[in-house]
């Protein structure tokens, strides 16, 4: 935090873009700080047992409630469902009856114990997408204690007035009573970019600032306060010179997010007459709305780990179809690339691993788990080729190293048909196959792998980390992850010449894709479809638009010369800097 006379600037984390100014208006619980244990006669377990459930219960009908209330895109985001879901969950609702039959303890203190546990496991995983799941579980658990208690509900529906929200923590359900004539943005203590109630303010298309650890202890009811959600940071009490450069930057804000919006959803075509797909990357069902929303051409990248975390059994063949069939219809008919489970000892499920990894990076994850795990494979390629009769679907194997694991992986989809075709269940076994390339050996191998699929998905994240033998997460090391690094391009040169050669296609899902410096690169290695987080679709779409592909292919040779990531950025910032560091806000103006 920095101080200025009485000008504060609180840093956090950009939860949502753009930028608001208005009054504060604190969100305060009517806590439950302090809860009491005490002994249950064993007579008596059976009524409070019950009493959790009555508890619980009436969580699940407010959530109705405010689910049927909700903005239409909300409930179609099924965001709401997740928590409902979690009110019958065994990780929660199961283990808290069985605290309070074991230990012979009151309701309060059973729910409280089973949430510290699963909070120290949550808070020891590495995947911050994990990690931030625990603040759903945590807010559920809120509900329960407040029924159980009786302390009162937030209504965040009833406020009168112009304000932005300042909350430790907002629930999800609290955030989908936003009214948008009310709430200008809002501000929280805890929480990160991947948790759902940042995702529902994106959905919204309001400014938030999460993460900021000490903003409730800062800011007053009716404080003056700016929220800068590109940045993610919030000022309290600005001074006039700071008010008037922030009414300057909102202005061009959001007149730049018109321009863009506006073209978003107009191909992403070169000035030269090539036509490139600007997909997005979804790891979640609700984030599909914000992709259209954001002019994606579809989905080149669905995470479907999501629905293995945070339980201890896998999720049944129904179960995923259900999910899958309704992103597929939803994004009909644009294509829906939906990725096979990539999980490893860090995203494992509850109890699932009874070992250790020392370096699960290199170990049993991704295709390898998937193979180790035939009838859990099997659950998920059936339900993924059900899927397939509502929409345009094409499946992705991730970590293909070999060629035994792609070919693998087709037989157990080929057999995944047959055994439908048997239970008379509809399907389509005529989607497109793609192997992602992450490792080295799949770079070396890209002309046998060619031969067994019809994309190839370039994940860099990954590509760059075993190719560099760089981890991203040691900060002894993290400034050697450069995409920019000469064996990483003529790698990805490689793959594509044999994509080209072999004639299937070749795609990109990894960051690198939505970063617009790029682009002149990728456009010049050939790149059919890039993938990315929705938020960077305009600006990507924009950047091709501007390019001339012809030229950037010229241009990839004297790439190819350079010997340093260093080097090759200031070449791409010397020959397109003029289009990429445009802000696009003076043609906003313009138009």
């Amino acid at each position: 935090m920095k101080s200025i006379a009485e000008e504060i600037i609180i840093k956090g984390i950009s939860a949502s873009p753009g930028i608001c100014i208005g009054k504060a208006y604190r969100v305060d619980r009517e806590g439950v700080e302090i809860v009491e244990k005490y002994k249950i006669q064993a007579k008596d377990l059976s009524n409070e047992v019950k009493r959790f459930k009555a508890a619980v219960k009436k969580s699940r009908d407010e959530l109705l409630g405010i689910l049927e209330k909700s903005p239409e895109e909300l409930q179609h985001a099924h965001i709401l469902e997740t928590h409902l879901a979690l009110l019958k969950d065994k990780m929660l609702y199961g283990r808290c009856i069985e605290t309070i039959k074991q230990e012979n303890i009151n309701a309060e203190w059973a729910l409280k114990t089973v949430i510290s546990n699963l909070r120290e496991v949550f808070q020891t995983m590495i995947d911050p997408y994990l990690k931030e799941r625990s603040a759903d579980v945590v807010q559920v658990a809120d509900n329960i204690m407040r029924n159980l208690t009786g302390a009162k509900q937030v209504n965040i529906a009833a406020i009168k007035k112009r304000v932005i929200l300042v909350a430790q923590d907002l629930s999800p359900a609290e955030t989908c009573q936003i009214n948008l004539e009310r709430v200008k943005g809002f501000i929280t203590d805890r929480g990160g970019k991947a948790s759902h109630t940042g995702i529902i303010a994106r959905s919204l298309e309001i400014p938030a600032v999460v993460g900021l650890k000490e903003a409730t202890s800062t800011i007053r009811n009716d404080d003056l306060i700016i929220v800068d959600g590109n940045s993610g940071i919030v000022i309290l009490r600005p001074t006039e010179n700071t008010l008037l450069q922030y009414e300057e930057r909102k202005i061009d804000y959001e007149e730049y997010k018109a321009v863009i919006t506006r073209d978003s959803k107009a191909p992403a075509e070169s000035l030269d007459g090539v036509r490139l797909s600007v997909m997005g990357n979804i790891e979640l069902p609700e984030e599909v709305f914000a992709l259209l929303n954001y002019g994606g051409d579809g989905i080149g990248l669905y995470r479907t780990e999501f629905q293995y975390f945070n339980r201890t059994d896998f999720p049944g063949e129904d179960e995923l179809f259900d999910k899958y069939k309704d992103v597929v219809e939803v994004m009909h008919p644009k294509p829906v690339t939906i990725r096979t489970l990539d999980i490893n000892g860090d995203k494992a499920l509850t109890n699932q691993f009874n070992y250790e990894e020392t370096n699960p990076a290199l170990g049993l994850r991704a295709i390898r788990y998937c193979l180790k795990k035939p009838q859990v494979f099997k659950d998920q390629l059936r339900a993924i080729l059900r899927a397939a009769t509502f929409g345009n679907v094409r499946i992705l194997f991730p970590m293909i190293s070999t060629y035994f694991e792609i070919r693998e992986a087709t037989r157990m989809l080929d057999q995944a048909a047959e055994s439908l075709e048997k239970n008379g269940l509809p399907y389509n076994r005529d989607i497109e196959i793609g192997a992602m390339i992450e490792v080295p050996s799949a770079v070396i191998m890209a002309d046998v792998l060619a031969e067994n699929v019809d994309f190839f998905s370039i994940g860099t994240n990954d590509l760059i980390q075993y190719s560099l033998a760089i981890d991203r997460g040691n900060e002894q090391v993290a400034h050697l992850f450069q995409p920019l690094d000469p064996a990483i391009i003529r790698m990805l040169k490689h793959v594509a010449d044999v994509a080209r050669e072999k004639e299937i296609k070749i795609f990109m899902c990894g960051e690198m894709a939505g970063t617009p410096h790029h682009v002149p690169l990728l456009l010049g290695i050939g790149m059919d479809e890039l993938s990315m987080n929705p938020q960077s679709i305009p600006d990507i779409k924009r950047v091709i638009r501007s390019l001339n592909v012809a030229d950037t292919r010229s241009f990839l040779k004297e790439v190819l010369t350079q010997t340093t990531a260093k080097s090759t950025f200031e070449l791409i910032k010397a020959t397109y800097g003029s289009i990429l560091s445009e802000q696009m806000y003076s043609e906003g103006r313009k138009k």
